[in-house]
């Protein structure tokens, strides 16, 4: 071999006397007189290589010349070291140089290159390539493409054909917003980039391909944050011939393959919860299963007792923190009631009850509750003397959201989120329908094709909101440890139910043809039942490592305000190029 015999995480002991070629790039040296050390990286690990002013003078000077990221190849050979490094898989071994060539000198990088490195992230977004050559991102891209291989594997093996969609599609109203692209060839026309190829691989089933799958990429003009980037990737499925019990089976068991094939873990069987009833128990519909606090309401014991913060609003709940009332001092629980109060979260203040070792209470309410009342509460939430409650109060929904974050709060700052435990679930029997009052109009919660359960299907025909409100979707989410991961539905096969559904989502009949008549012409040919899901990709990545960020598991990221700070991208074009897309851009500075 030209460059290499073995890379720089390959040699050990056994390797002790043999003659052998390495290439890669300069992490550090160390000149210690008659000896000069080099620790020399690729994306296999790093070896230490040893010059001998001794042995060979005129190499070593050169050696000492070398510096960091410097691209070189050696010759030398593998010899014991004395004082081995245990933290390094090649720590047994060193190599004494014989030779060596710069295939490329190295400007001086502006972060560091190492697994904790000094550079901030816009710096290291701008000089991505450089940020790429460290240990921990390289994982990172590596695992991402260990974890698609065994995707495509696991859906070849029961059945399933990966089919390419168009990425120059239609846009629709509804969802995210599209990302737009002129047509030149069609004057004033515009294709839109898929949020999703929803419509395509329902096609699909109508075509008789039967078990679909693609590992896509999708794009959404959406404000962004660690978990959202405006193109990302889905692990995209369809089914047909089947019910909501067969694809969630199907997935699990997907699910499953892919823990136990790249990170050795087996996962319990998926336990299954209603989405009223994460909403009620968690103030989420991504629940986080890894700590067990619950919310609990209070409106029977506590309303109607003289105090008005309870007396005069919708809805109380609370959580039992645990063993938490010795520890606590009043100074942390102003604290708290400052982080809930924050706009972020939104409660108007924190009500506390610390129920101490020695049988006493006490509380910021003790003049309206004495302490009997209070441990009836502590009796309600099935707690015990050491523990603390935390109460809110205000509208059900948004009290429910602000006592779910609460409790997210205090299994972070608790440490109850054991890293590397997995707790999944399928969250199921969503709403079908959200009813939006700005706009005064429903909006689908999923997408306008999902279909209502069986039992709701007559209650479409209903004109009462109340009871529109209640349809339930025959949908269902992927959650684990408190990230949705993949969501999904039956879908909707017949032309007047889907008709219907539009109807309730205020389409005209002319606007259902124009943006969707080709798919509900389809239906007019023997659409058979079908039903699908599809998985963030790049958050299962990140949630399989530990890991709140989507962007150290993509190559090329962009920032949160959609730059790719690189390439420098988006920019403006030539006005030749609006010219000839018949575009001409107005008050812009």
């Amino acid at each position: 071999m030209t460059y290499r015999s073995h890379h720089c995480g390959e040699l050990r002991i056994a390797d002790v006397g043999n003659k052998v070629k390495l290439s890669g790039w300069v992490q550090k040296s160390r000149d210690l007189g008659g000896l000069t050390f080099i620790d020399l990286r690729d994306r296999y690990g790093i070896t230490q290589l040893v010059f001998n002013l001794d042995t060979d003078a005129d190499l070593c000077r050169r050696a000492r010349e070398l510096g960091r990221e410097y691209v070189i190849t050696i010759e030398g050979t593998v010899c014991e070291r004395s004082s081995k490094n245990p933290a390094r898989a090649t720590g047994d071994i060193e190599i004494i140089v014989k030779n060596f060539k710069v295939l490329n000198a190295s400007k001086v990088p502006p972060f560091t290159i190492e697994d904790e490195t000094d550079g901030g992230d816009e710096l290291r977004m701008r000089y991505r390539y450089l940020d790429l050559r460290r240990s921990p991102v390289q994982q990172n891209i590596v695992f991402r493409s260990k974890l698609a291989i065994e995707t495509r594997k696991y859906l070849d093996s029961v059945g399933f054909v990966e089919v390419e969609t168009p990425f120059l599609i239609k846009s629709t109203p509804e969802g995210a917003r599209d990302f737009v692209v002129p047509s030149r060839m069609n004057p004033g026309e515009f294709y839109a980039l898929p949020q999703s190829p929803q419509t395509f691989k329902q096609l699909l089933m109508v075509s008789g391909l039967d078990r679909y799958f693609q590992i896509v990429k999708c794009f959404r003009d959406e404000d962004l944050r660690s978990d959202r980037q405006p193109e990302f990737t889905q692990i995209d499925c369809e089914m047909a011939f089947v019910d909501r019990e067969e694809v969630l089976m199907t997935f699990e068991a997907l699910t499953k393959h892919l823990f136990q094939s790249t990170l050795g873990i087996e996962l319990p069987a998926f336990p299954r919860m209603d989405y009223s009833e994460a909403l009620e128990q968690y103030g989420s519909d991504k629940p986080d299963l890894r700590f067990d606090i619950k919310i609990h309401p209070l409106n029977e014991i506590v309303k109607d007792k003289g105090f008005a913060v309870f007396d005069k609003v919708e809805y109380v709940g609370g959580i039992c923190v645990p063993a938490v009332a010795e520890q606590w001092s009043n100074k942390d629980l102003k604290k708290l009631t400052e982080w809930v109060q924050r706009p972020q979260i939104g409660a108007r203040g924190l009500v506390y009850s610390k129920f101490q070792e020695d049988g006493s209470v006490k509380s910021s309410v003790g003049k309206f509750f004495d302490d009997e009342a209070q441990r009836q509460w502590l009796n309600h939430f099935g707690g015990k003397k050491g523990d603390v409650i935390l109460i809110l109060a205000g509208e059900k929904d948004k009290t429910l959201k602000q006592l779910g974050e609460l409790r997210l709060e205090m299994g972070r700052s608790l440490g109850l989120m054991k890293v590397g435990e997995f707790k999944p679930l399928w969250v199921v029997d969503f709403p079908l329908l959200e009813w939006d009052e700005d706009s005064n109009r429903f909006y689908a919660m999923h997408h306008p094709f999902t279909a209502p359960a069986t039992e709701d299907i007559a209650k479409m025909e209903s004109t009462d909101r109340t009871v529109l409100k209640n349809l339930r979707a025959n949908a269902y989410d992927l959650v684990i440890n408190g990230a949705e991961i993949g969501g999904g539905s039956i879908r909707i096969h017949d032309r007047s139910l889907q008709q219907r559904n539009f109807d309730l989502l205020g389409f005209s009949r002319e606007e259902a043809e124009e943006q969707f008549g080709f798919l509900m012409g389809a239906f007019e040919y023997g659409a058979p039942p079908h039903g699908g899901i599809a998985f963030g990709f790049d958050r299962l990545c990140a949630v399989m490592n530990n890991q709140s960020s989507i962007r150290d598991f993509i190559a090329f990221p962009k920032n949160n305000t959609g730059r790719d700070l690189m390439i420098d991208a988006p920019a403006r074009v030539s006005e030749e190029q609006l010219d000839e897309l018949h575009l001409e851009l107005k008050n812009l500075k």
